[in-house]
């Protein structure tokens, strides 16, 4: 079973949390109406999500055999046939038909299969080809926010749109650097030939200051304030800034640059993270 869940790439489920960021910041969270249909909405991208990291491993499973790190993943390793994941796979899309199913939306489920057939492209061959892997990554971030404020009929403010995507530009940009830096070449993911270290540091400061001022403007947009009652989101931008930054500098030491993991492995950041949450919480729901 530990295999299973691990091939469905589980503790990545923490990402699609942002399916749920539109009707958690909007004030609305406990609305029995929208959380209901909320999380149907988040778990079925999370089975989505698992279909593609499944369908992955099986395309990449003999370059996976040469990496130091994903020659463990199931498939690679062994522990796992391809012709059980298939099967795995194909379950989990049925049962995420499912779940979309129930809370029906046209578009929110347009963007769903969006977002698998730009991962299905992907995995078979789109992510060989500089900037356009870049794109997808970000695009998946941009996508669950979308089709989680569809669901629950959350309206999405321009500013966190673009803090969104330019930090998601920031954390695809740190995950191909630090990847290039670990491997040195292409021999496991070709991509990696095209994308100069240089290239890389300066656009990852390029998108990261963005976030920073996006996300500064959201917190101050009059629109803002006024949709959420508030005027102390902005006493959560240095919260955001020292995020950031103790993120920037795991990266910038000996990681893999994968985001769930640098999160998860770093007890300073989490505990940063919740200090942000909290906050939120208290901003939005108490105060």
């Amino acid at each position: 079973m530990k295999s299973y869940l691990r091939l469905m790439r589980v503790h990545h489920y923490i990402k699609n949390l942002l399916v749920l960021a539109a009707l958690a910041c909007s004030g609305k969270l406990f609305e029995p109406d929208r959380t209901g249909p909320g999380l149907l909405a988040f778990l079925a991208f999370c089975l989505i999500s698992s279909v593609i990291y499944i369908i992955n491993d099986i395309q990449d499973r003999e370059k996976d055999r040469l990496h130091p790190v994903k020659c463990g993943r199931p498939i690679a390793s062994g522990e796992i046939s391809v012709r059980n994941a298939r099967i795995l796979a194909a379950a989990l899309f049925g049962i995420a038909m499912i779940l979309n199913g129930i809370v029906f939306q046209p578009l929110a489920t347009a963007l769903l299969l969006l977002y698998l057939g730009l991962n299905l492209g992907y995995s078979f061959g789109w992510k060989n080809y500089p900037i356009v892997d870049i794109t997808i990554l970000v695009s998946g971030f941009l996508i669950r926010m979308v089709y989680g404020a569809l669901i629950t009929g959350i309206q999405i403010s321009n500013w966190m749109y673009l803090t969104v995507m330019a930090l998601s530009f920031y954390l695809a940009l740190g995950k191909r650097r630090n990847e290039l830096r670990r491997m040195g070449g292409g021999e496991t993911r070709e991509v990696l030939n095209a994308y100069p270290v240089s290239f890389l540091d300066r656009s990852m400061s390029m998108c990261l200051t963005l976030a920073h001022v996006f996300y500064a403007l959201w917190s101050m947009d009059g629109t803002t304030r006024a949709a959420y009652h508030t005027d102390h989101l902005i006493f959560t931008v240095p919260i955001v800034l020292l995020i950031t930054l103790k993120y920037s500098l795991n990266v910038e030491r000996k990681s893999d640059g994968d985001p769930v993991e640098v999160l998860l492995h770093d007890p300073v950041l989490l505990v940063l993270t919740g200090l942000y949450l909290a906050a939120m919480i208290l901003i939005l729901y108490v105060f």
